[in-house]
């Protein structure tokens, strides 16, 4: 009977008696958990506790591209491209999620009761290079065009002016042409970081958990945050936060924030996608 059919349809339940997303004929809509609200919180608090096992090893892994961070914007002031500045350090959260695969590597590690190394988690990329670095690819295509379409806004808004650090602030803040050039780049660069977000939000830990293909692992990523719209809007609000708190730190931070949120995705991953029959976890 058709009623009988629904009922056995929406009781179906994947792993920890999460209910599995119907779909409505969605691509791998059977991988898909539907989760609460509730669910993002607990896998910070995992992501806490996986960086208190992994202890220095994830925060010197941190501590590398607090360092690269570091010699980007050295040399961006000493180019004096100061209005560059600002959008390569708001683009790190576009390419975050491919930093952030050593980290994944590690909870995935000592998921299994494995040892860790410092170079387990460097290495993490050849557990799938291919599909890795054609993600990485896809996030450094995106931080690029972020860059220039900043820079793009930049020119039309401050014409023939090359800006200090300390105009340029003033310029934004405290005059209407300022006003206008924060706005347009805020909405362009949320844009942005929604399109990364729908990509990445668990594409890159599939591909280090299950050797994903690239497709598969981005489309799963995508529906994944399709079907939990309220938990994922929490999500991304946590790791904006989260990084943020470590930017405000003069980015020395994110040598704790980058692996925390690491270890987190890590567990949203693990609640948000059911393991292929073929290769459970």
């Amino acid at each position: 009977m058709p009623g009988d059919i629904n009922k056995q349809s929406e009781a179906k339940v994947g792993q920890g008696g999460r209910p599995v997303s119907n779909g409505g004929g969605m691509p791998f809509a059977e991988r898909i958990n539907i989760i609460s609200t509730d669910e993002p919180w607990q896998w910070l608090a995992r992501g806490w506790a996986d960086l208190r096992r992994a202890r220095w090893i994830s925060i010197l892994y941190g501590l590398i591209f607090v360092a690269l961070g570091y010699a980007v914007t050295i040399g961006l002031y000493q180019l004096q491209l100061h209005h560059l500045i600002w959008p390569f350090a708001t683009g790190f959260v576009l390419v975050a999620p491919v930093f952030a695969v050593g980290i994944y590597e590690l909870s995935h590690r000592m998921q299994q009761g494995r040892p860790i190394t410092l170079s387990d988690a460097l290495m993490a990329w050849r557990r799938n290079p291919g599909r890795i670095f054609g993600a990485g690819l896809a996030m450094t295509f995106f931080l690029i065009m972020w860059i220039r379409s900043a820079a793009l806004i930049y020119v039309l808004n401050f014409p023939y002016e090359m800006l200090t650090i300390q105009t340029l602030l003033n310029q934004t803040f405290f005059s209407q042409q300022g006003l206008v050039f924060l706005c347009v780049g805020t909405v362009i660069g949320a844009v942005f970081a929604v399109t990364a977000f729908l990509l990445s939000a668990v594409s890159l830990p599939m591909m280090v958990g299950e050797q994903a293909d690239f497709l598969p692992a981005i489309l799963v990523s995508v529906f994944a945050v399709a079907r939990n719209p309220k938990a994922m809007l929490l999500w991304a609000v946590i790791i904006i936060s989260v990084t943020a708190l470590g930017m405000a730190t003069a980015m020395i931070g994110l040598a704790v924030t980058l692996p925390l949120i690491g270890h987190a995705t890590w567990h949203a991953y693990q609640a948000l996608v059911r393991p292929p029959p073929s290769n459970p976890q």
